[in-house]
């Protein structure tokens, strides 16, 4: 096959894989965060993954892993949510309530 065609084949490949659903699109994970806690305390996603936090409290709050992400104010029934595309553990707080705290680990 001349270098020409295969180049051809496979970016006609790729581009039908890649239009395949969820072939580039990872996985939502949602984090509720509902009696001054988040549910689950831990979630495992993977890289590509996306996190969805979901405030279903009566007050604001933040999701914020220092350095790494800042959802900034969640307003009651509003979300937030960050593709996660760097493997590592993010320990993250709701910096309104430093008590509230929880971790997302990604693969």
């Amino acid at each position: 096959m001349k270098q020409g065609a295969r180049k051809l084949l496979l970016a006609t490949g790729l581009a039908a894989a890649c239009a395949l659903p969820g072939w580039a699109a990872g996985a939502t994970h949602t984090v509720t965060i509902e009696g001054m806690k988040f549910v689950p305390g831990t979630v495992t996603v993977k890289r590509g993954d996306k996190v969805v936090w979901q405030n279903k409290d009566m007050v604001p709050h933040t999701a914020t892993a220092k350095g790494r992400f800042d959802s900034g104010n969640i307003a009651a029934g509003k979300s937030f949510s960050r593709a996660m595309t760097k493997a590592g553990r993010y320990d993250y707080v709701c910096t309104f309530h430093p008590g509230m705290k929880a971790v997302v680990v990604v693969q």
